[in-house]
């Protein structure tokens, strides 16, 4: 009796540990974001969104030229939200330059390209160009800036932070969800500690952990899309964050979209 209870001990025991090594870890789905529309303006429907921002109070544009849109060019500067046109400060020759994402920084506005490997230094206050860099990626979409570093996205599932002087890499983070690693990472916009990255393609938002990678939450703005190309029917991607620190709200549009949406939702 006493060795039959032994082995049924052993047996158990053996089955528990059986069991711990063989259960993988739980995954958590990433909690959906609800937002509301506070506001509609009207936007620019030849304006290829690359970036969108506030600065000093005022919401700024960046758009790349796409030759299947020959209407497009590449430009950045403030937006007029009475009829959605951009007042250019600066243009790039677009049989050379597929303008991308800016970023403000030190004075200084900063604008990235697409596959040249290049990027643009402008004055603040002239927009008169002062100077050019490269960065490592291969490729320039999104960035923005946690107010010391530039932070920029290249259509992978990396993150890479820029040292605004040198143009050194100082860090990059691969970004991940409960299904693995997130690529086509596009317009980006630092709110509150936090990175808030367009997936390109698709009609969400990710907010990330700008320490871990990890994707803390996903806002879903599928119903803004649908508005937009009922709207105007030749709208691409959804593309552009622009957080307002003075209201609380966000300003999100996307390419060749009629509409700016000023929206409110749980940072």
């Amino acid at each position: 009796m006493l060795r039959i209870s032994l082995i049924l001990l052993i047996g158990f025991a053996l089955a528990c540990n059986s069991n711990n090594s063989s259960t993988p870890e739980p995954t958590h789905a990433t909690p959906s974001l609800n937002y509301s529309v506070v506001a509609i303006y009207p936007h620019d429907t030849t304006s290829y969104t690359e970036g969108l921002l506030f600065h000093d109070g005022q919401l700024y544009e960046s758009e790349g030229y796409y030759e299947r849109f020959p209407q497009s060019r590449s430009i950045f500067g403030p937006v007029d939200l009475k009829s959605g046109k951009i007042n250019v400060k600066a243009e790039l020759d677009k049989q050379k330059y597929f303008g991308e994402g800016i970023a403000f920084l030190n004075d200084k506005v900063y604008q990235l390209t697409y596959k040249t490997k290049i990027g643009f230094i402008y004055d603040a206050k002239s927009f008169q160009k002062i100077g050019e860099f490269t960065f490592p990626s291969n490729e320039g979409w999104g960035m923005t800036t946690d107010g010391h570093s530039l932070i920029m996205s290249d259509g992978s599932e990396h993150l890479t932070w820029l040292d605004p002087v040198k143009f050194q890499t100082q860090k990059t983070i691969t970004v991940m969800d409960e299904n693995g690693i997130v690529i086509n990472l596009n317009e980006l916009e630092w709110i509150k500690g936090s990175i808030y990255a367009n997936v390109y393609g698709t009609n969400d938002i990710v907010k990330i952990d700008p320490q871990s990678g990890k994707v803390l939450a996903r806002l879903n703005l599928g119903t803004l899309t649908q508005d937009a190309k009922t709207k105007f029917p030749g709208c691409q991607e959804l593309n552009g964050i622009a957080y307002d620190s003075t209201s609380g709200n966000t300003m999100v549009t996307g390419k060749l979209w009629p509409n700016i949406y000023e929206i409110k939702f749980p940072y």
